[in-house]
């Protein structure tokens, strides 16, 4: 559990309770491409380049969006020809989905008991949801237990800034400057304060690496863009 300064718990703790978290982002999911504009400093867009050149998709290759809300991650995939599968335990962002992109094939379903069998896809990807889950560490399991052999992981998360006057700027923005705007733009205001407080609290580039191989993957690295903001971390399932 996360304790303030001031004593209180942080809200980014939540216990961590699935149908909290779900509800919460079932409350912003119409503004979810927003709420990552927010976050990330106007960078989206340019990380999913950045992205889609890692995953590398082709034609008919099966890709597994964990996490993948109302589809933006999956949309660049899909479009390269690749047979995707949005992921979503968020009933809101499902519809959102569904609705805003009725091409993509969405399923319900949690990271930590996903519904598929072992070694389904070539790729599993999940983008700014691993944190979110109620154990991040079982979920690295449940997509190597879906994942083919020779396939790869790729996870894009908020990560720590490397350089470290940047590094306390970003963070007092994420913690003053976010929620001032939240209040203006959203009618859960307090959401975006769990998603700041849970990108304080997630663990460094080198021990999300150390996880997944604790997870089962093999030669975890990472990628930083704009200085550490995201880390895209990749790693492969061996035999």
């Amino acid at each position: 559990m996360l304790f303030r300064s001031d004593g209180g718990v942080s809200r980014a703790d939540l216990g961590k309770d699935p149908e909290e978290v779900s509800s919460m982002f079932d409350g912003v999911a119409k503004r979810y491409d927003l709420v990552n504009d927010l976050l990330s400093l106007g960078q989206t867009k340019r990380w999913r380049k950045k992205v889609q050149t890692i995953i590398n998709p082709t034609q008919g290759m099966a890709i597994l969006d964990i996490a993948a809300g109302p589809g933006s991650s999956s949309e660049p995939l899909f479009k390269a020809g690749a047979d995707v599968t949005s992921l979503d335990f968020s009933d809101g962002m499902l519809e959102q989905g569904r609705k805003a992109r009725p091409y993509l094939k969405f399923v319900k379903g949690d990271a930590l008991n996903l519904p598929f069998n072992e070694n389904t896809f070539d790729l599993t990807t999940i983008s700014f949801g691993l944190r979110n889950t109620h154990d991040y560490k079982k979920a690295l399991q449940e997509a190597l237990r879906v994942t083919k052999v020779g396939g790869r992981m790729v996870i894009v998360e908020f990560s720590t800034p490397t350089f470290a006057p940047f590094r306390i700027i970003y963070m007092n923005y994420l913690m003053k400057l976010l929620p001032k705007l939240a209040r203006k733009t959203s009618s859960n205001p307090s959401a975006y304060v769990y998603l700041a407080e849970s990108i304080r609290a997630w663990p460094t580039q080198e021990q999300l690496a150390g996880d997944m191989s604790a997870a089962g993957w093999k030669n975890p690295s990472w990628v930083n863009l704009t200085g550490g903001v995201v880390a895209v971390h990749t790693a492969i399932k061996a035999l």
